[in-house]
């Protein structure tokens, strides 16, 4: 019988959390959904992206990775080793001013998330067109692995990336 990992078990259940949200709750559209077994180097991800229902200018992404260490180490059962995935959250919008708004963005989530890392912001435009606007990749992320311990956290998880959402729209 098939003994779902770490990674499965917070696979299915931030995907049902996000999709409750979307079909139950109609609060959010979920844009965008990856799962991927990369072969090459035996590794696991999963993404799943969303914007809020009413206000569609800003998207979330979660994003779980599993590489081969942590998938090894809990299929040997390797001591010492404790396996987890690795969460990132990142947020993708447009913004018009670089260093009003950047700044703005970075103390929104310090202010929210109070990350051990600093959010990382890069920003993009297409080269030979006029810059009015540029896309930013606003990327939350964790000095800590996760695992099924932090199960129950996944619906605080989400209100603070629904909060998030609805403060960057403000920026």
């Amino acid at each position: 019988m098939f003994d779902p990992t770490v990674f499965d078990n917070l696979k299915v259940g931030m995907e049902n959390a996000v999709y409750d949200l979307d079909s139950l709750d109609s609060r959010i559209e979920i844009t965008q959904r990856i799962d991927r077994l990369e072969m090459s180097v035996m590794s696991r991800e999963f993404a799943i992206q969303f914007r809020l229902t009413e206000r569609p200018g800003v998207t979330a992404e979660i994003r779980l990775n599993a590489d081969l260490n942590n998938l090894a180490a809990e299929i040997l059962e390797i001591e010492d080793q404790i396996p987890g995935c690795v969460l990132l959250l990142s947020f993708y919008m447009e913004i018009r001013e670089i260093e009003t708004q950047c700044s703005q963005i970075e103390d929104l989530l310090t202010q929210i998330w109070k990350p051990d890392l600093r959010p990382l912001q890069t920003l993009s435009f297409v080269y030979g067109e006029k810059a009015t606007t540029y896309q930013n990749k606003i990327e939350l992320r964790f000095s800590r692995q996760i695992n099924e311990d932090q199960m129950e956290d996944i619906p605080e998880l989400l209100e603070h990336i629904l909060l998030t959402l609805t403060e960057l729209h403000k920026v």
